[in-house]
């Protein structure tokens, strides 16, 4: 009969086609279809969640919505979704579930004072990290397509004025008087002797070579006597009484 509640629903799963774990774990009164359409206008419409981020980088027609248990009753199905939820987390399902489920939030939508107090109370706080076993995502690696399309929906967003450091010098910089240590510079200096530096084993064409000599023709090199100081006494550790740049430095 029409106007009547619904008495029972179902448990869902969101996954893609080309994977075997799902992702989001839902419950819905309505058939499954219609939920998951729901799913993807509210991410289209630019909603911040981990599982609507996951959907915008996704077509459609990769996501898959499958009917997991129908249940009945309303107090039933809630606690059902919980159950599914821990089961499918303990089985390493990599959920992108905000909650545990249940019936609890459902019909809240938050306001914009609502909003703002929580983002009060987050400002500052610490989030928690969770390292190599610990990390749902530990041992795993998303595919050359999907960093494909972050790599092309992020393209551009920090060039020129988007930037947030864009025009910010001095004292307006972030980094400025900011010296790294020692044992950060050593740490890099590492990782780029031998076969971490890219150019490792590799040597210029010979036309590479005649293009950079025809640019820097006429050019005097160095470039200038500190730079002449720094190659070759700096860099090899000499000292000469008639360099006046060694002379300061000794000082």
């Amino acid at each position: 009969m029409a106007g009547e509640l619904p008495t029972g629903g179902v448990i869902y799963g969101i996954t893609l086609r080309s994977e075997f774990v799902y992702r989001y774990v839902g419950l819905t009164t309505k058939s499954v279809a219609i939920r998951l359409r729901q799913h993807v206008k509210v991410a289209r419409s630019g909603r911040k969640t981990p599982f609507y981020d996951w959907l915008r980088v996704h077509d459609g027609d990769d996501i898959v919505a499958d009917e997991l248990e129908q249940v009945d009753g309303l107090q039933e199905l809630g606690q059902t979704e919980i159950l599914w939820i821990e089961m499918l987390r303990r089985e390493g399902h990599p959920l992108l579930n905000l909650s545990q489920g249940g019936l609890g939030p459902m019909g809240i939508e938050w306001t914009a004072e609502m909003r703002e107090a929580a983002r009060l109370r987050s400002t500052g706080r610490k989030g928690v990290s969770r390292f190599a076993e610990e990390n749902p995502f530990y041992g795993r690696s998303h595919d050359a397509q999907l960093r494909a399309k972050w790599s092309q929906l992020r393209r551009g967003q920090n060039l020129g004025p988007n930037n947030p450091n864009y025009g910010k010098f001095g004292q307006d910089h972030p980094s400025f008087g900011h010296v790294m240590s020692e044992q950060a510079r050593e740490t890099l200096a590492e990782q780029r002797r031998g076969a971490g530096n890219p150019n490792f084993g590799r040597r210029a064409s010979d036309e590479t070579r005649a293009k950079m000599s025809a640019v820097r023709r006429g050019r005097p090199m160095p470039s200038s006597r500190r730079s002449a100081h720094t190659r070759h006494h700096t860099n090899r550790g000499i000292t000469k009484d008639t360099c006046r740049y060694c002379a300061e430095e000794s000082e």
